[in-house]
């Protein structure tokens, strides 16, 4: 991997070596911008040659003053002052990472004229840099430019602000949320050769050192169970199935549980109904959901988190061999609903189907979410800046779209109901897994909604930004992670005891 930045915070002072950066709000007291640093005032000179204005996005760099200490000195634009908020600061943090050309000791001064910074945007500006700073360039021997190892000795950012003790105690549970999203992009960046279903729930296991209870179902426990739609996409694959439950009780003893549901086909093929073969390679990413859940479980457990959560992921692959399922084949579910499938590249609604009901079998929890790589058809309607909500329940419907705006990983909710419901309908069996050429992402979450009961439950359509979405101040990945910092703040606004 990338080489990791480390990360330190110090009061406000003047920097003895390596980076110096300073941000500058947009028309607010450009004159103060970095006094302690700047004792020559050259970034006020710097500023009236450039016709700096502090506007968001914007820097300007130049050499040190004289006697200073340190090499290299910019200002970084912030924008307006009243415009930054929690998502602004993140932000920050990666274009203060884009800053840095090479492996180095940077100073970050956060003494904002016309801005208080509390230790929380302190940290959140910590947590963007490491956002930014991710790479998956693992199974890299050489540099792009030269005949060497990639570089490994990381940056080291220390955070100049007014309460370094606060803003690092605000970091620490941050950056457990920051190590989620960081485990979800490796799970997804990981070649379908290296994970497949059974380590993928050995890298879920591996939460057990943070106090999660996790347990492996086995194919022998799933067939036991009857969980024909899940067993029914796997068995084309000569690696066998799993299914995770992690468990974290930060709760109440009593109180019932969260619940976060992941698909985790670690390749598609699309089975017997095989897809093109161009960008075939990215279904190395179709277990999106689960590598969510996986990173939102480490997220919580990690941050303490006062609340009792479920997370469970359907690990299998879709391959074609003489053993796949075909088109028409009617399997069993654990529901005892029979499914006839037509089509065996719309398989993730099969493995959701046995996970969602067990999980709501098992543990009857306050909520159910999953999470999904399941369309192609969400991306046709809502491109790759919004992931598709589907809901039973309008409270949960409402939290989730303002968590998403909060955290900028944003749902569009989508419509459900009886006329899209009939659509699967099938004369062979109690339902068929696809529902036609129009309205495919919500025929997909009809069928999901047949394994919930009147459990309040949310569909996420992630295929349009768990992978392949377009890159940020906060992600230069082809995984981004999308549906950790979603659904941690979901359970810190509403449901921490």
């Amino acid at each position: 991997m990338s080489a990791r930045p480390t990360i330190s915070f110090a009061k406000l002072a003047a920097p003895k070596k390596g980076s110096v950066l300073v941000l500058s709000a947009e028309g607010a007291g450009l004159s103060d911008t970095g006094k302690a640093c700047d004792p020559g005032k050259v970034l006020e000179k710097a500023f009236a040659i450039t016709e700096f204005t502090g506007k968001s996005g914007t820097s300007v760099e130049m050499i040190a003053p004289e006697g200073a200490g340190f090499d290299r000195l910019v200002a970084l634009g912030v924008g307006e002052a009243s415009s930054i908020d929690e998502y602004g600061w993140l932000k920050l943090g990666g274009s203060v990472f884009a800053q840095v050309r090479k492996p180095n000791e940077v100073s970050v001064v956060l003494d904002i004229a016309g801005i208080s910074v509390s230790a929380a945007d302190a940290a959140n500006v910590a947590a963007g840099i490491l956002l930014r700073a991710y790479g998956f360039d693992k199974y890299k021997t050489k540099k792009d430019d030269a005949d060497a190892k990639p570089e490994k000795k990381p940056a080291k950012f220390t955070i100049l602000c007014a309460d370094p003790t606060a803003a690092k105690k605000a970091f620490a549970e941050v950056e457990g949320v920051v190590n989620g999203v960081v485990l979800a992009r490796d799970l997804v960046n990981e070649p379908a050769n290296i994970l497949g279903p059974v380590e993928l729930a050995a890298r879920a296991s591996e939460l057990e050192e943070l106090g999660l209870k996790v347990e492996v179902l086995n194919e022998k426990d799933m067939k036991k169970l009857g969980m024909g739609a899940l067993l029914g996409v796997a068995q084309g694959s000569p690696r066998p199935p799993r299914l995770v439950v992690m468990s974290w009780n930060g709760g109440k003893a009593k109180e019932k549980p969260v619940a976060f549901i992941g698909k985790g086909v670690v390749f598609d093929t699309g089975g017997n109904s095989i897809k093109p073969a161009a960008g075939m390679e990215d279904m190395k990413g179709d277990m999106g959901g689960a590598a969510a859940v996986t990173g939102l479980m480490h997220a919580l457990a990690a941050r303490k988190a006062k609340v009792n959560a479920i997370g469970i992921i359907g690990c299998v692959e879709n391959s074609v061999d003489g053993n796949a399922q075909r088109p028409g084949d009617i399997v069993t579910s654990m529901s005892g609903q029979t499914i006839e499938v037509l089509n065996t590249d719309a398989e993730g609604r099969l493995v959701l189907a046995d996970a969602l009901w067990y999980c709501n079998d098992r543990f009857q929890p306050k909520f159910m979410i999953n999470l999904a790589t399941l369309t192609g058809a969400i991306m046709v309607a809502l491109g790759q800046h919004h992931a598709g909500l589907f809901s039973n329940n309008d409270e949960l419907s409402e939290r989730l779209t303002a968590a998403g705006l909060a955290t900028q990983e944003r749902l569009w909710r989508m419509p459900l109901g009886p006329d899209y419901d009939k659509l699967i309908d099938s004369k062979n069996a109690d339902m068929k897994n696809i529902g036609g050429r129009y309205g495919g992402s919500i025929t997909a979450a009809q069928f999901l909604k047949r394994f919930v009961k009147d459990t309040p439950w949310a569909h996420l359509d992630i295929a349009g930004t768990a992978m392949g979405s377009p890159s940020n101040e906060i992600n230069q990945s082809w995984a981004s992670g999308f549906g950790v910092r979603l659904l941690d703040r979901l359970v810190r606004d509403h449901y921490e005891g």
